[in-house]
């Protein structure tokens, strides 16, 4: 049975997470969850998020482990994958990264390509994550957003109440903000260009692993061409 989740896609973890919300929720949650997603499917605009061919500037993130991320030490012999999540305690993303750090990062480890999961929560919080499901994955942190607005792949819910309620987004994250950057895939390559970009404004429909690594496969050698 161990063996059989290891290899279980996105999709079909995130369609079992579904399926326990309809067995547990109340009707109106499950309604306002549902509504958020296609609201956020809905207003994305793919032409204010960053795109392939972009290039990024030199920037620096926290690992929660309590070192320092440079972009252009992760690309230095080649392209990077980096991977935006929402929060520690975000019920898709503790599916996603552990998927990620099991199906994916041992492909790049063999090949020394670079691999980041990058959220705006602040380190004491965001190092949950990595400690409940023993990722070897780097996690690291973007401070308030900066990285994530630059790329255009944030968002910020309609209905934000001022002033805000007990257990809001800006509270659990540490960063007093509403704003949560879309989950999000990009490839960099070695002159900080973007090769490849996935972002996701359904956060319970985000790339596989298996699709990851072909995307990488293309744009190596594309880049080795």
């Amino acid at each position: 049975m161990a063996e059989h989740a290891q290899t279980e896609t996105l999709a079909v973890q995130f369609g079992a997470l579904q399926a326990e919300r309809q067995r547990t929720w109340a009707p109106d949650q499950l309604a306002r969850n549902a509504a958020q997603r296609r609201d956020l499917v809905d207003r994305f605009d793919a032409d204010r998020a960053v795109r392939p061919g972009d290039t990024l500037a030199p920037f620096a993130l926290s690992d929660v482990d309590g070192g320092t991320i440079r972009l252009d030490d992760l690309v230095e012999k080649g392209p990077a994958v980096l991977i935006f999540f929402r929060y520690a305690d975000c019920p898709a993303c503790n599916i996603a990264l552990p998927h990620y750090d099991r199906e994916l990062r041992p492909a790049l480890d063999a090949t020394g390509v670079a691999l980041v999961a990058i959220s705006p929560q602040t380190p004491e919080r965001l190092r949950a994550i990595k400690t409940r499901h023993d990722l070897r994955l780097t996690v690291a942190t973007d401070p308030n957003n900066t990285l994530g607005r630059r790329l255009g792949i944030t968002f910020a819910p309609d209905d934000r109440p001022s002033p805000p309620p007990a257990g809001w987004i800006g509270e659990i994250t540490g960063t007093g903000s509403w704003d949560l950057p879309q989950p999000t895939v990009l490839i960099v390559d070695k002159a900080r260009i973007v090769r490849f970009v996935a972002v996701s404004p359904d956060w319970l429909d985000r790339p596989e692993a298996k699709d990851i690594v072909a995307a990488l496969q293309h744009v190596r050698g594309t880049v080795a061409a």
